[in-house]
This record gives C-alpha cells, structure tokens and sequence, in this order.
C-alpha cells in the first residue's frame, strides 16, 4: 500500500510535470483532513467531465479508497447490538468515511435552478445552501472560466469556505478566485482531465491516511 511520501514519490515518479502542484497538494490535503476533523463536509462541482471527476472524487472520500476503514469496536458493538445476525454480517463491512456531496448529482435540482433562477447559479445555489464555515468546495474547471464554477468558488469564499481549483494553465479567474490552485501544465480539456485524475487520487491518498490510517 502506497502512503504519504511514498505517495506523493510515485505521483511526481509516473507523472513527472506535475511536480509543482506537490505543494499545493499537500495544503489541499491538510486543509481536507482539517474539515472532517472539524465536523464540517466536501463539496465539488464541474461541467462535463469535470462533473464526473467531481462525482469520482466525492466516491473516494465517503468510502474506502485504498485502505479498508473499519469501524472502532465500540461502534462495531453498538451496531451488532441492533441485530446479531443481519448487523453481526454488516457491520463489519461497513467504512469509515468524509461528509461530501457532488453538487452535479442531483439533475432534478440543478435543472430547476438553471430554468427558474439563473445557469450560472446552478452550483452556486446549492453552495449557499450547504455550505457553512470551515467547509472545502473543490471546484473542477479545465479552462478556469467556467461560469457556473466561478461563481459557485466566489460564493463559497464570501461564506467563509476555504476554496481548491483544479484548472489547467494559467488557472484562469478560477484561479484569483481560490485559495489553493492545482494547475495542469496542459490547455487541451482532454490532457487536462487527465492530469486531475492523478492529482486528485494523490489528494484522496493522502487525506486517508491522514485520517483512516
């Protein structure tokens, strides 16, 4: 298994141009491990593709990425008490996990706020809803323009959140907007998305075995 430094040498190792990010990754983590300890959550938005990294991201934190997460024994107890057969076979299968929510999962929502409000509030709405001081907004835009994302990063700043852009270069106003800007070299949307990947694994790495280790 793969943890801290020797994350962060394989990452650096398998994708040598996003060594300068290491940095700004290690603070995006902290901060993240910070607001779970703190009881706050996660939120991440993102168009298209970026969407699905937001989704992605969201499904490595709130279960088991590399490490297993087992419950402390007093939970375990407590749960098996409910049942000792149906919660004695669960209970231990069950994972420890981060407080975050994809602001792109709820298509229902995010429609209603496109048609009825404003497009470019879409994500920024559900921000002002869940959002509260102390919580993390990822925010995924390969060019750093996109609209609906800028404004959700702006509002997550005004309400006391702390702000991480995944970007390509130059960062675009993406970047102005956040407190920590993890920036692909790349400007093509396709080599973008692919660096994110890697960069935000690194994040969901090293976060658990901050907190789950």
């Amino acid at each position: 298994m793969i943890a801290g430094p020797a994350l962060i040498g394989e990452l650096t190792r398998r994708h040598p141009h996003l060594a300068s990010c290491v940095p700004g990754l290690e603070r995006a983590a902290a901060l993240v491990s910070a607001c779970h300890r703190a009881g706050g959550q996660l939120l991440a938005c993102g168009n298209g593709g970026s969407a699905a990294d937001s989704d992605h991201l969201v499904g490595e934190l709130v279960k088991g990425f590399r490490r297993p997460r087992t419950l402390a024994d007093e939970q375990l107890q407590r749960l098996c008490a409910l049942d000792p057969v149906r919660w004695g076979a669960l209970a231990p299968k069950l994972q420890g996990g981060m407080r975050a929510l994809s602001l792109c999962a709820h298509a229902a929502l995010t429609t209603a706020i496109a048609n009825d409000q404003d497009p470019r509030l879409v994500f920024a709405q559900q921000v002002h809803v869940h959002g509260r001081p102390g919580d993390v907004l990822v925010a995924f835009s390969t060019s750093g323009n996109s609209e609906n994302v800028v404004c959700a990063a702006e509002l997550a700043r005004a309400r006391g959140l702390t702000t991480i852009a995944f970007t390509g270069a130059g960062g675009g106003r993406l970047a102005a907007t956040c407190d920590i800007v993890l920036s692909s070299p790349e400007r093509d949307t396709a080599m973008v998305q692919e660096d994110h990947l890697p960069l935000y694994h690194a994040l969901c790495g090293l976060v658990e075995d901050d907190l789950f280790a």
